[in-house]
């Protein structure tokens, strides 16, 4: 099974093929296709490990997106006691979900 390191949105993903996972909101529709550079490729069969300087020069990973969403609200509540000064806030972060197809060193 080969898996492969992917950075986008300022994080990086451990990713193998016809995994699904959320990413930070990719400017995309529903059913387009998406190729990522690849940091680091491993083969754990072969113990073949392939690391970039940052990334590996013709190595892809080919995704297509599935979704377009907003995770659960996370409620920010701010108090400051004696003062009556009380601030409810939510926020709903947006993301892209996307499914890894290919793996390509």
């Amino acid at each position: 099974m080969t898996f492969a390191v992917i950075q986008t949105g300022g994080k990086q993903y451990l990713v193998r093929e016809g995994q699904e996972l959320k990413i930070e909101k990719l400017e995309l529709e529903e059913g387009a296709t998406v190729d990522f550079e690849v940091l680091l490729v491993s083969d754990e069969e072969a113990t073949d490990t392939k690391v970039g300087t940052p990334t590996i020069s013709g190595a892809k990973v080919s995704a297509t997106v599935i979704e377009q969403g907003r995770s659960a609200k996370v409620a920010i509540m701010k108090y400051k006691p004696k003062s009556r000064y009380r601030r409810n806030v939510g926020h709903r972060q947006p993301f892209t979900k996307i499914k890894i197809e290919k793996i390509a060193a």
